[in-house]
């Protein structure tokens, strides 16, 4: 079952550990990058390409859940923060910074318990 956040600060540490396999956060990263990458083509090419910016971005990302965390992914309950929390990721593992953030919110977690 999963617990009632009522922030995005509590969100946080849950939607870091429902992302621990290294697989699952590169296949979210590549759904981002497309996800950026469709939004600039569409801003100067076409806009029907809109149509694909959720199927790159939800499509990368359940895929990594359904089959290699095996787990359901938290946007069919907490779509917006989900969505946040997706793209303050995907900064943190461009800057290099996500494995530290995975050992801090695995401790704060492992506290909560």
């Amino acid at each position: 079952m999963i617990k009632e956040f009522i922030s995005f600060a509590e969100f946080w540490p849950f939607y870091v550990t429902e992302h621990s396999k290294h697989l699952t956060r590169i296949l979210h990263f590549i759904g981002t990058v497309l996800v950026f990458l469709l939004l600039i083509l569409a801003a100067f090419y076409s806009k029907y390409l809109l149509i694909a910016v959720p199927v790159a971005g939800y499509g990368f990302a359940w895929t990594a859940h359904f089959l290699v965390e095996k787990n359901r992914p938290a946007t069919f309950r907490y779509p917006v923060w989900s969505l946040i929390g997706d793209f303050k990721m995907f900064f943190l593992m461009c800057t290099g910074k996500m494995d530290q953030e995975i050992s801090r919110c695995i401790n704060i977690r492992d506290c909560e318990r």
